[in-house]
């Protein structure tokens, strides 16, 4: 990948380090992972009964974008917040970065609550850092990449050598040699080098974790497997724990140790990555993996669109759509009034293979 050269500079710049494009680049399972060692570790970051609402206009009832969720992110784990647009991703990875605050429940770093006084605000965000979906909306258009890195530096008062940090930060993002890129503006460089100066200027302040928002929908194919293999050498290499939010299961297949799959504000299916995409339980799940070019079987096409969040329907959200509960097997097992009538619970936020299904739970107690 090369760019034209910056001023001052003479030739090409070339990120030397550059992974392999997306064709060849095949990340180990999650059952591989070094996050494999802290499945019996206290959670870095934990939501607990997490609710986030809006109010409604002109007196209509408040919107539930997040509605009841219970999720935990463990030192070095990759957890992928999975679901459709709508869902409620977006807004619950918003309420644990401490940019939109709870309207209920609890969220903890490091085991103590999150504190959302301004200067307890700050001192988290040194350790929790965002990475936005667009790199060239991110990024000041008046601002060097020096400028970029060096922007959470300079906020947070970095005593040390901040030219060798911000060089540093590029280098781990993989823009080698780092100097070469100091100058430049983000015009000048390819849609690839803009989400590394992005993630460089995460980096550059030593987080624990970072929540990742759709990191590589904006980038072509063979780019976005760079930036997946370099998230993940960042882990192995830094410790990094990571929450990625994306709509796209394949990419959770290539990140990820762990996926919760996000319908209407709560989290309806969650456990290892690999178990949950190859004997999805959940119909809304196998629905979004239906549709994988790599999937077989049938393509499942959902009807409708996800009811109004201010709306929320009893019994099963998913019911509405529920190819299971349309096509009569909830029927053929008992559990069809029940999908339409009884809520269910809240997953817990661990690991363990967990579904909200009223079927899936049927199709289990038969199975035992």
């Amino acid at each position: 990948m090369t760019t034209s050269g910056s001023p001052g500079s003479t030739g090409p710049v070339t990120s030397a380090d550059s992974p392999a494009p997306a064709a060849t680049v095949a990340p180990e399972p999650a059952a591989t992972s070094p996050a494999a060692d802290a499945t019996s570790a206290e959670p870095l970051l934990s939501a607990s009964g997490l609710h986030v609402t809006f109010p409604g206009r002109h007196g209509a009832a408040p919107a539930r974008a997040v509605d009841g969720v219970d999720l935990d992110i463990k030192p070095g784990e990759i957890v992928a917040l999975v679901g459709e647009s709508g869902c409620g991703k977006t807004t619950l990875a918003r309420s644990l970065l401490g940019l939109v605050p709870p309207t209920s429940g609890r969220i903890t770093f490091g085991g103590r609550p999150l504190d959302y006084s301004a200067r307890g605000l700050k001192k988290y965000r040194k350790r929790v850092q965002l990475v936005l979906q667009d790199p060239s909306g991110s990024l000041n258009p008046r601002h060097t990449v020096y400028d970029a890195v060096a922007e959470g530096l300079r906020i947070h008062g970095y005593p040390g050598d901040e030219r060798a940090a911000v060089a540093d930060a590029l280098a781990r993002a993989g823009l080698r040699p780092p100097e070469r890129f100091f100058l430049r503006y983000p015009h000048e460089l390819s849609g690839g080098q803009r989400q590394r100066v992005v993630i460089a200027g995460a980096l550059v302040l030593d987080p624990e974790l970072i929540v990742a928002d759709e990191p590589v929908a904006s980038l072509d194919a063979s780019v976005r497997g760079e930036i997946l293999a370099l998230l993940l050498r960042l882990r192995t290499e830094l410790g990094l724990a990571a929450l990625v939010v994306t709509h796209d299961l394949g990419l959770a297949w290539n990140i990820a140790d762990r996926v919760a799959v996000m319908y209407l504000g709560r989290i309806v299916e969650t456990g290892d990555v690999e178990q949950i995409l190859t004997a999805p339980r959940h119909p809304y799940t196998q629905a979004l993996l239906s549709v994988l070019p790599e999937a077989g079987g049938d393509e499942i096409v959902l009807t409708g669109e996800p009811p109004d969040p201010s709306r929320v329907p009893r019994g099963c959200r998913f019911h509405a759509r529920c190819q299971v509960l349309a096509g009569g097997e909830a029927e053929r097992v008992g559990v069809a009034d029940a999908c339409r009538t009884r809520d269910l619970p809240v997953l817990d936020g661990g690991g363990a293979s967990q579904v909200a299904c009223h079927w899936a739970e049927a199709l289990g107690a038969s199975a035992r």
